[in-house]
């Protein structure tokens, strides 16, 4: 398992929300490439990087990503605003490791099977967010019918290298984590699977790792010192 710090930016800052509503910062950092570098220091193996102003539709970022890819000796990977073809390929171009695509998969799946075609399945990752076990899409605003097993399958068809499954219903609470859709996932995939949401202690980690979840995202039990990241290297692998 590789343990994946986050990195959320807003306004040109390192940010954590709580359930990804705007205006809920609670913690607010300066230069978030000072940031990613600091977690690359402490022995990450791997950046997750949010646009979160892309995902809202309120501006972007690109100028900080192109500065943390400069400086990552680590792979980076990236979601947040990917609306269109073009949007993934400029960061692909850009030299992003790994392009989450969200809303866009959703609404044109095709194109997750033209960018795996293109760029190699690996470069290729769809996130899946969910809320009362429905995908929840334009930065979790909006329901759609079907469950994350249901579109995972989906994607996994289409050429997709991998799933981001992100559970709003514990994202940012720091209450711990809901295991079942983690396991629905695991058992019935065969592409790799990123968890994101609610990890508040070193058992979360260990309950994933047992079952053989192969990535992890951290965000705001890290920032919080809630988790203090050299004591996640145990579970690296």
């Amino acid at each position: 398992m590789i343990i994946i710090p986050a990195v959320d930016l807003k306004n040109g800052k390192c940010v954590q929300l709580v359930q990804g509503e705007p205006g809920t910062e609670q913690v607010i950092i300066d230069n978030p490439d000072e940031v990613a570098m600091n977690w690359i220091q402490k022995g990450a193996k791997r950046l997750h990087v949010v646009d979160l102003d892309g995902a809202l539709g309120s501006g972007e970022n690109l100028n900080i990503v192109k500065k943390i890819i400069e400086k990552s000796q680590v792979p980076v990977q990236m979601g947040g605003g990917i609306r269109t073809l073009d949007d993934a390929k400029k960061l692909l171009d850009a030299g992003i490791t790994t392009v989450i695509i969200g809303t866009m998969a959703i609404k044109n799946p095709e194109y997750i099977e033209q960018l795996s075609e293109e760029y190699g399945s690996e470069r290729i990752c769809v996130s899946l967010d969910s809320k009362d076990n429905k995908v929840v899409t334009h930065g979790w605003t909006e329901f759609t019918d079907k469950s994350p097993l249901e579109y995972a399958k989906i994607f996994e068809e289409k050429g997709a290298g991998s799933i981001l499954f992100t559970n709003v219903d514990v994202e940012g609470l720091l209450k711990g984590i809901d295991l079942k859709p983690v396991k629905e996932l695991l058992s019935n995939l065969s592409i790799p699977i990123i968890y994101s949401g609610g990890i508040t202690s070193l058992d979360d980690l260990k309950v994933l790792y047992d079952l053989g979840t192969d990535y992890v995202v951290i965000g705001s039990a890290l920032y919080k010192g809630v988790i203090n990241f050299e004591d996640t290297i145990q579970f690296q692998k």
